[in-house]
């Protein structure tokens, strides 16, 4: 059993500064070079062009001072705490699981952390569908994005300056220790309560619930980060945000924003603002910073737009607000911003099925623009749920070829696949996807439906384990596996690789259990 006594990594990296702690140690984490992921298109610019005289990145060097004992945390088990963190994530609060915001955060993601100082640390980007105003990271270099951020900002760069201070927190090495009795918890009592922090900018009342629940006797387990973390984070995100060839003018204007917005909360101001307050001196500090670098028009992306009116549509419980919002735009702005306002009109007729409505927004947008896919994905999304699988099989076969490379299409196609009893193919073509795409549950759910209709119950179970694993439900992963085994003509194989995942969950859960 891991026992990290550095589990000090166990963090919840905050966008704001929290109060500055005495006598704070810092654990710096070495890692292996590894092949550095290559950003899409998504996020509208080139990610390896250099920015305009932006200064060079230069990292900065902190001592190595490990724990009490001299330890520092490895690569392997910070791999395994941010893995264990991220499934806590999905036990307790919404994870984002649509492909198309997934892989648009990822391509935003993915290009500042191939120009940041670190470029070969591995990083996992993902939104959080919470209206909270909310960014964090987490171990293993996960980091999250609230919807309700993301629909607060105005442009692109907005967005990036926030995922670039992110970013360098984890590059940077700012993960605090926690209390040195902390060490005695376990990985899966230690990202429980990481994720019990985390659910305390969320609700208050919820991450206290959580917290308790964890708690084992006396342990406190705290998170902060000094100011000089804050001003360090924000230095070298900005410089990572130029070097991305995003505007620097984005962090100070996005800070200005947000401390504009807490006026209004009045009482109800959220603990997460109320805690770490974006401050008149920070503000001051990044405008300063930015006004180094020369000033040029930063154009937001089509994808950018397009993503956040699809965010819009999907946090409206009941529509109305983000009704008004587009049709209030439809015939305001830009050419592009007035294309933007029809497809989240044809978005949000999707959402209420009325699907001859949808069908007609999305054809006259194909029309107009014909190889910009989110327009030709949302229309394939009103075959599929319409019900009418044979179209939606056929449209999207067409968009796999014609958006070899859009993982979003490849998961909605072999879900259309599976509807039309093709479940051999949506299987093979499970199989093929990308390394990204298989982090998502999802891809567990759609294998385990796949080996379902092919009657072959034990895979399905098996890969059903896989499913509730990967959404912090170990105690049904358990109970999937055991279904598993009871199946009949299992084979010597597929029993040991039942046992080994039976033994490895069963090991999971007590370790939780024992840390209660």
């Amino acid at each position: 059993m891991f026992k990290p006594t550095a589990i000090t990594l166990a963090l919840s990296l905050a966008l704001f500064p929290a109060p500055q702690q005495a006598n704070e140690q810092r654990v710096i984490v070495t890692h292996k070079s590894l092949p550095a992921p290559q950003p899409d298109t998504l996020g509208g610019q080139e990610a390896n062009s250099p920015a305009q005289q932006a200064p060079a990145i230069k990292k900065i060097e902190l001592p190595d001072m490990g724990d009490s004992s001299g330890t520092l945390i490895s690569p392997a088990e910070e791999k395994e705490f941010g893995e264990a963190f991220f499934r806590s994530l999905h036990s307790q609060i919404t994870i984002n699981q649509d492909a198309e915001i997934q892989e648009y955060i990822q391509s935003i993601g993915q290009k500042l952390a191939a120009n940041s100082d670190a470029p070969e640390h591995p990083f996992h980007f993902f939104v959080v569908m919470e209206n909270d105003i909310n960014a964090f990271a987490g171990p293993g270099g996960y980091i999250g994005v609230n919807s309700g951020l993301i629909l607060m900002t105005e442009a692109e760069s907005e967005l990036a300056s926030v995922m670039g201070h992110e970013i360098a927190h984890v590059t940077q090495r700012h993960l605090f220790r926690a209390a040195e009795a902390a060490g005695r918890l376990s990985i899966p009592s230690a990202a429980g309560m990481l994720a019990a922090i985390l659910l305390g900018t969320q609700s208050p009342a919820m991450g206290q619930a959580a917290i308790m629940a964890i708690m084992a006797g006396n342990v406190q387990f705290q998170i902060n980060f000094t100011r000089e973390n804050e001003e360090e984070a924000d230095r070298v995100g900005m410089q990572t945000l130029a070097a991305s060839r995003y505007d620097p003018r984005s962090m100070p204007t996005f800070f200005e924003r947000l401390q504009q917005a807490t006026r209004y909360y009045g009482q109800a101001v959220p603990e997460f603002l109320r805690t770490h307050p974006v401050t008149a001196s920070r503000i001051s500090d990044t405008r300063g910073r930015a006004e180094t670098y020369p000033y040029k028009q930063y154009p937001d992306s089509l994808g950018y737009q397009l993503t956040k009116a699809k965010i819009r549509v999907l946090s409206d419980t009941n529509t109305a607000a983000a009704t008004e919002y587009f049709q209030s735009r439809l015939t305001q702005g830009t050419v592009e911003q007035r294309t933007v306002a029809r497809y989240g009109m044809g978005l949000i007729a999707l959402k209420a099925e009325k699907f001859k409505e949808a069908e007609g927004v999305f054809q006259t947008l194909i029309h107009d623009y014909p190889e910009q896919p989110q327009y030709a994905i949302a229309l394939a999304r009103a075959a599929l749920d319409a019900r009418n699988y044979p179209l939606a099989v056929n449209r999207y076969k067409k968009l796999t070829e014609q958006f070899p490379d859009n993982d979003a299409i490849k998961l909605d196609y072999i879900a259309s696949l599976l509807k039309t009893e093709k479940a051999d193919l949506a299987r093979n073509n499970l199989l093929s996807l990308n390394p990204q795409m298989q982090r998502l549950p999802t891809y567990w759910e759609l294998l385990a439906q796949a080996y379902s209709d092919l009657n072959q119950p034990a895979e399905s179970h098996r890969y059903l384990a896989e499913y509730y694993y990967a959404m912090g439900q170990t105690k049904d992963a358990i109970l999937q596996i055991k279904l598993a085994q009871e199946s009949k003509g299992l084979n010597f194989q597929l029993s040991s690789i039942l046992s080994e995942r039976l033994h490895f969950f069963f090991n999971q859960e007590q370790e939780a259990k024992r840390n209660r």
